[in-house]
Protein backbone atom coordinates (compact mmCIF):
# COMPACT_ATOMS: atom_id res chain seq x y z
CA UNK A 1 0.00 0.00 0.00
CA UNK A 2 1.98 2.99 -1.24
CA UNK A 3 0.06 6.29 -0.14
CA UNK A 4 1.46 9.66 -1.03
CA UNK A 5 -0.31 12.60 0.32
CA UNK A 6 0.03 15.67 -1.80
CA UNK A 7 -0.06 19.01 0.08
CA UNK A 8 -2.32 21.20 -1.36
CA UNK A 9 -0.24 24.87 -2.40
CA UNK A 10 -2.03 27.12 -3.37
CA UNK A 11 -0.83 29.00 -7.06
CA UNK A 12 -0.81 32.49 -4.73
CA UNK A 13 1.35 30.79 -2.27
CA UNK A 14 3.76 30.12 -4.94
CA UNK A 15 3.67 33.86 -6.46
CA UNK A 16 4.38 34.92 -2.82
CA UNK A 17 7.35 32.65 -2.11
CA UNK A 18 8.64 33.71 -5.54
CA UNK A 19 8.15 37.08 -5.13
CA UNK A 20 9.65 36.66 -1.93
CA UNK A 21 13.20 35.44 -2.97
CA UNK A 22 13.05 38.54 -5.98
CA UNK A 23 12.75 40.92 -3.69
CA UNK A 24 15.19 39.70 -1.34
CA UNK A 25 17.49 39.38 -4.19
CA UNK A 26 16.51 43.15 -5.49
CA UNK A 27 17.57 44.51 -2.01
CA UNK A 28 20.64 42.95 -1.54
CA UNK A 29 21.11 44.06 -5.16
CA UNK A 30 20.13 47.77 -4.08
CA UNK A 31 22.38 47.47 -0.75
CA UNK A 32 25.45 46.95 -3.01
CA UNK A 33 24.31 49.13 -6.01
CA UNK A 34 23.89 52.16 -3.69
CA UNK A 35 27.02 51.68 -2.32
CA UNK A 36 27.98 56.01 -2.00
CA UNK A 37 24.95 56.26 0.27
CA UNK A 38 25.88 55.50 4.32
CA UNK A 39 26.51 52.07 5.26
CA UNK A 40 23.47 53.31 8.11
CA UNK A 41 20.79 53.73 5.68
CA UNK A 42 21.82 50.86 3.81
CA UNK A 43 21.52 48.89 6.36
CA UNK A 44 18.31 49.99 7.92
CA UNK A 45 16.71 49.46 4.04
CA UNK A 46 17.81 45.84 4.02
CA UNK A 47 16.87 45.07 7.33
CA UNK A 48 13.22 46.44 6.14
CA UNK A 49 13.13 44.64 3.36
CA UNK A 50 13.97 41.62 5.21
CA UNK A 51 11.06 41.88 7.37
CA UNK A 52 8.89 42.18 4.65
CA UNK A 53 10.05 39.31 2.83
CA UNK A 54 9.58 37.90 6.30
CA UNK A 55 5.73 39.12 6.96
CA UNK A 56 4.95 37.84 3.68
CA UNK A 57 6.05 34.49 3.70
CA UNK A 58 4.53 33.93 6.62
CA UNK A 59 1.15 34.54 5.31
CA UNK A 60 1.87 31.44 3.37
CA UNK A 61 1.09 27.28 4.06
CA UNK A 62 4.89 26.95 4.30
CA UNK A 63 5.72 29.94 6.77
CA UNK A 64 2.63 28.89 9.18
CA UNK A 65 4.15 25.68 9.32
CA UNK A 66 7.73 27.02 10.11
CA UNK A 67 5.92 29.42 12.59
CA UNK A 68 4.25 26.56 14.53
CA UNK A 69 7.33 24.65 14.17
CA UNK A 70 9.16 27.64 15.88
CA UNK A 71 6.45 27.78 18.66
CA UNK A 72 6.60 24.06 19.16
CA UNK A 73 10.25 23.85 19.49
CA UNK A 74 10.31 26.86 22.02
CA UNK A 75 8.01 24.69 24.34
CA UNK A 76 10.10 22.06 24.13
CA UNK A 77 13.29 23.78 25.24
CA UNK A 78 11.09 24.94 28.06
CA UNK A 79 10.43 21.00 28.85
CA UNK A 80 14.41 20.60 28.84
CA UNK A 81 15.72 19.97 32.41
CA UNK A 82 19.38 21.78 32.30
CA UNK A 83 22.12 21.22 34.23
CA UNK A 84 22.92 23.32 37.28
CA UNK A 85 26.56 24.67 37.84
CA UNK A 86 27.90 22.34 39.94
CA UNK A 87 27.31 19.81 37.32
CA UNK A 88 28.55 21.88 34.58
CA UNK A 89 31.71 22.42 36.34
CA UNK A 90 32.34 18.40 36.72
CA UNK A 91 30.96 17.69 33.47
CA UNK A 92 33.62 20.04 31.91
CA UNK A 93 36.59 19.23 34.09
CA UNK A 94 36.11 15.58 33.55
CA UNK A 95 36.63 16.07 29.94
CA UNK A 96 39.72 18.02 30.34
CA UNK A 97 41.09 15.26 31.87
CA UNK A 98 40.28 13.08 29.94
CA UNK A 99 41.66 14.64 26.63
CA UNK A 100 44.76 15.43 28.84
CA UNK A 101 44.42 11.75 29.40
CA UNK A 102 44.12 10.49 25.69
CA UNK A 103 46.76 13.52 24.69
CA UNK A 104 49.41 11.74 26.56
CA UNK A 105 48.53 7.92 25.71
CA UNK A 106 48.87 9.45 21.68
CA UNK A 107 52.38 11.09 22.55
CA UNK A 108 53.56 8.04 24.27
CA UNK A 109 52.60 5.79 21.30
CA UNK A 110 53.71 8.17 18.61
CA UNK A 111 57.00 8.23 20.82
CA UNK A 112 57.36 4.42 20.96
CA UNK A 113 56.45 4.04 17.31
CA UNK A 114 59.39 6.76 16.11
CA UNK A 115 62.04 5.13 18.59
CA UNK A 116 60.87 1.50 16.97
CA UNK A 117 60.84 3.09 13.73
CA UNK A 118 64.70 4.11 13.94
CA UNK A 119 65.42 1.45 15.66
CA UNK A 120 64.34 -0.92 12.46
CA UNK A 121 65.97 1.44 10.13
CA UNK A 122 69.25 1.75 11.96
CA UNK A 123 68.89 5.61 12.73
CA UNK A 124 68.58 5.55 16.14
CA UNK A 125 71.63 5.34 18.58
Amino acid sequence: MNTQVEADVSVLDIVKQVFSVVLMVAGIAAFYYFSDIQLVYRVLGLLVVALAVVAMVLTTAVGQSVWSFALESKQEVKKVVWPNREETVRTTLLVFAMVSVVGIVLWLLDTFLFWGVRLLTGQGG
